[in-house]
């Protein structure tokens, strides 16, 4: 159940290519993601992650090898969630929303 929506999308693209001519990237999950922050914060989704990687507001590098990305989560009464990755943009670690948010 933890990447069903990933494996979804794999397949609507496998079965439509032409519809998807970009190689989209398989975004991943650490350990630390989904055992404690999706524990922490049951009310956030992996998609809305997603989405602030796909169009952030903003995004900058971070200490350890890291990123971090903001974006506007309409659910979340348009409140900016932050997105922190690894080193490879795909794979998320944290995510939470960032009241001290400045554009």
């Amino acid at each position: 159940m933890a990447n069903h929506w990933v494996e979804k999308d794999a397949a609507k693209r496998a079965s439509h290519p032409e519809r998807y001519p970009v190689d989209v990237p398989e975004y991943k999950f650490t350990e630390y993601f989904e055992n404690e922050v999706l524990r922490k914060r049951s009310y956030l989704k992996k998609e809305w992650c997603i989405r602030v990687l796909q169009e952030p507001l903003r995004s900058e590098p971070q200490e350890e090898n890291r990123y971090r990305f903001w974006g506007k989560i309409k659910e979340l009464e348009g409140r900016v969630l932050r997105v922190v990755t690894l080193e490879d943009k795909i794979t998320i670690h944290n995510a939470f929303p960032d009241r001290g948010f400045k554009p």
